[in-house]
């Protein structure tokens, strides 16, 4: 029974990730159009940094995966989601800054 709910949590991690890189392909796309329609660079450029934003979460969703299952492992207990996304989120702040 267990074991079905940690399958069932990953194949739903697998679908929310391949969700999140199709909307980012139809994005890529709609940049590709804008470009061959000549559309000012403004417009582009705010749609690429929208473009770059959402590739990062896709990053960040899954090295927050990768912890949480390390962390898993090592401690044999639950980990909190919520306390993790939320050490991501200020991480993810951090690293902007930083550029």
């Amino acid at each position: 029974m267990e074991s079905e709910t940690a399958d069932r949590s990953v194949n739903d991690d697998v679908d929310r990730v391949l969700n999140r890189l199709r909307r980012i392909e139809g994005q890529v796309r709609g940049l590709q159009r804008m470009i061959e329609e000549g559309k000012d660079c403004e417009s582009v450029l705010t749609q690429l940094a929208a473009v770059k934003s959402a590739l990062d979460r896709v990053g960040i969703f899954l090295i927050s995966h990768r912890m949480k299952e390390c962390l898993a492992q090592e401690s044999r207990t639950e980990v909190d989601e919520v306390a993790m996304e939320q050490a991501f989120e200020i991480f993810l702040k951090y690293v902007q800054c930083v550029r």
